[in-house]
């Protein structure tokens, strides 16, 4: 029995490790979005975040059998090799400008660097209005948002009622949305 048996990843997982294309693509539609939204702020590019999702999947793909539901929750285990993934990226991207290939940066569109413009000025926001948040509700949503934790998994996690981690957690997001879209 693991830690975390209950979680329906942790069987998907066992699934991609046999080679089944199903279990794989379970995983896909169940993980996808999270992780593409990982991505997207770590390389700040759509294309790049795009791409580097497929090569998650990949890497998913390869390792699925080293996955141990005793050492982490899928959710982790997943975010870390989006992470690596990223961290990768943004490295070679780093490279790659050091050693002379600044003009590829420069051929991006004016609606990229707009993109991209707007993307930094909302992210901005969204920490100067977590700061506006309790310590409490930062941590609640921060913990729910990166390591995919249910409510309920939460309150066991931070030692807390379920209720007042509902309460934590759409408290937060009221002020949340209050605070940006005032734009402050």
């Amino acid at each position: 029995m693991t830690r975390y048996e209950q979680d329906p990843l942790i069987d998907i997982l066992a699934g991609c490790a046999n080679g089944e294309a199903r279990a794989f693509e379970r995983l896909y539609h169940a993980t996808s979005a999270h992780l593409y939204a990982q991505l997207l702020r770590i390389v700040r590019e759509e294309s790049a975040a795009q791409d580097c999702l497929q090569q998650v999947y990949l890497r998913i793909w390869q390792t699925a059998g080293r996955y141990d539901a005793n050492l982490s929750r899928p959710m982790t285990w997943l975010s870390t090799i989006a992470r690596n993934v990223g961290i990768d990226w943004l490295r070679r991207s780093r490279r790659r400008s050091e050693d002379g290939d600044a003009e590829l940066a420069t051929l991006a569109d004016d609606t990229d660097l707009t993109a991209a413009s707007q993307l930094a000025q909302h992210t901005e926001r969204l920490h100067v209005c977590l700061e506006t948040l309790s310590d409490d509700q930062r941590r609640a949503l921060e913990t729910a948002y990166f390591e995919g934790l249910t409510h309920g998994e939460l309150a066991e996690a931070l030692s807390q009622p379920l209720g007042t981690i509902k309460s934590w957690i759409r408290r937060g997001l009221e002020r949340l949305r209050t605070c940006m879209t005032r734009g402050i």
